[in-house]
């Protein structure tokens, strides 16, 4: 039998000596396998593809922004786990006290992971649109909820049965917190004057979601700072870290957010789980986000025929059903292997990978990258551009096909901030892929790379040349629209 993959804790005396944690893989320095060359290894990095022209050749995967792949080291702490899967919570077995001991433990280290205050709850969903449902969901009566048009869709729409105000696209990280100072200094209080100070400020709740680095330009915007404005107005703010928490440390002590939201699938560990962490009480007030066991402390029948809840008030209030517990394990095991690895490290090699793919690209003309706040914002691995000449759609195609590199194309479920950063109408209606455009034919879309801790020095090289033989010689195959995609003819 393999060792148990965690150190329990358990109580219970069938749990109390289980086995001794497996040493964890590698998380610092070079990986000693050539075809990765990357601080942290991820699965998939020897994989190799067909190209249209013939032969193959190992896959490009820069596409870290919309999921990045998972981490050798969260690979192989959930298949040491795998064999000692067990119901979470109130079984009595071993494995079922083992399995609890490692939910909760995972809970521990991503409140680390954050920096949490200590009365913060860490509350494992879905993903980061589930979380962002879910705390639209908890959200006080009359709560103002302020977004700026830029945000991903996870954190644009969930709020839209609130009292919602959406702000225009700001073209510094200074105007931005000065389009929030004034939208908060004029918000009406007469919608919910009969709140006050106990549940968010002198003129009733108000919340206001702010991403942490956009998915599409990559541009760190200034959190702290909008953190600030808020609760000098007394607001609350809940951070959408998808994109910053894989590249940069995120702090909520220190950037003063109320809420955090991230998703496992962007941060190495693509097992379908995500985390709201922050402020216990609007989570505590409100009633579960889902009804059914886990979230019910006590349960009875009323002499009427109806059914009196009491629910619980940690995390569990919000976690009904049977828990993700590989998903939750999963995150907990990237958080380790980001502390671990040190991201100062991961961060300067990453911001050299930004160096190169921005030079590579201004050196191609027919090339314009995307960008809100400019060159010389501080930003993490994620950028997008327009290729003159070129539908966006037929330009990732022949990336992919003849080159072995996969990126995104399209609006990257932020339509608003696309359109704008095009300079057409934020209204306009357009749609993901190139349903409307054949190759060559301008498209309202854009392409995206996207790399990080596990991309290899020769990916992004691969990428800059074969964007600078695109634009120059074209492609060699043909291409047709299937479908809303651009594909290879045959």
């Amino acid at each position: 039998m393999p060792a148990s993959p965690v150190a329990t804790t358990a109580t219970a005396a069938t749990a109390s000596s289980a086995a001794p944690a497996p040493a964890p893989a590698a998380v610092s320095g070079e990986s000693a396998d050539p075809c990765c060359a990357a601080p942290l290894p991820v699965l998939g990095r020897d994989v190799a593809v067909p190209l249209v022209t013939g032969g193959e050749v190992t896959y490009a995967a820069l596409d870290y922004a919309a999921s990045a792949p998972a981490l050798q080291r969260v690979w192989d702490d959930v298949a040491a786990y795998a064999p000692y899967y067990g119901s979470v919570h109130r079984g009595a077995g071993y494995l079922s006290q083992l399995s609890t001991d490692l939910f909760e433990n995972s809970r521990t280290t991503v409140h680390e992971f954050l920096d949490c205050r200590d009365d913060d709850q860490v509350v494992f969903t879905r993903s980061t649109t589930d979380s962002l449902n879910l705390l639209s969901a908890v959200l006080p009566a009359g709560c103002q909820v302020f977004v700026f048009e830029t945000e991903h869709h996870a954190s644009l729409l969930p709020w839209q049965d609130a009292d919602v105000h959406y702000l225009n696209a700001p073209r510094t990280p200074a105007q931005a917190v000065a389009i929030l100072e004034r939208a908060l200094a004029d918000r009406d209080p007469s919608s919910s004057s009969r709140l006050r100070s106990s549940t968010g400020g002198p003129t009733g709740p108000a919340l206001v979601c702010v991403t942490g680095a956009s998915n599409v330009t990559g541009e760190i915007w200034p959190v702290k700072e909008l953190a600030a404005v808020a609760h000098a107005h007394g607001a609350r703010i809940v951070l959408d870290a998808a994109q910053l928490a894989p590249h940069h440390p995120v702090s909520v002590k220190e950037l003063d957010v109320d809420w955090v939201a991230f998703s496992g699938h962007k941060l190495y560990a693509p097992f379908g789980s995500g985390v709201l962490a922050g402020r216990a009480d609007w989570l505590q007030e409100a009633e579960p986000y889902l009804a059914g066991g886990g979230a019910s402390k006590k349960v009875a029948r009323r002499t009427d025929g109806g059914v009196d809840v009491e629910w619980h008030t940690t995390a569990a209030r919000h976690e009904a059903g049977s828990p993700n517990v590989i998903g939750v394990y999963s995150i907990a095991s990237a958080c380790r292997a980001l502390t671990e690895a040190g991201f100062d490290s991961l961060v300067e090699r990453e911001q050299s990978l930004v160096r190169r793919v921005r030079e590579g690209l201004a050196r191609v003309p027919a090339v314009k990258v995307l960008s809100l706040f400019g060159d010389e914002a501080p930003r993490v691995g994620v950028i997008s551009f327009v290729v003159e000449g070129w539908n966006s759609s037929h330009f990732a195609a022949a990336l992919s096909a003849e080159y072995g590199i996969g990126v995104r194309d399209g609006l990257f479920c932020a339509h608003p901030l696309v359109r704008t950063l095009l300079g057409s109408d934020p209204q306009e209606v357009g749609e993901c892929g190139a349903p409307e455009a054949e190759p060559g034919e301008r498209s309202l879309n854009a392409i995206r790379v996207s790399f990080g801790a596990g991309t290899p020095d020769e990916h992004v090289e691969r990428f800059v040349t074969a964007v600078g033989e695109l634009v120059a010689n074209g492609a060699q195959w043909n291409y047709r629209t299937e479908g809303g995609r651009c594909v290879p003819a045959v």
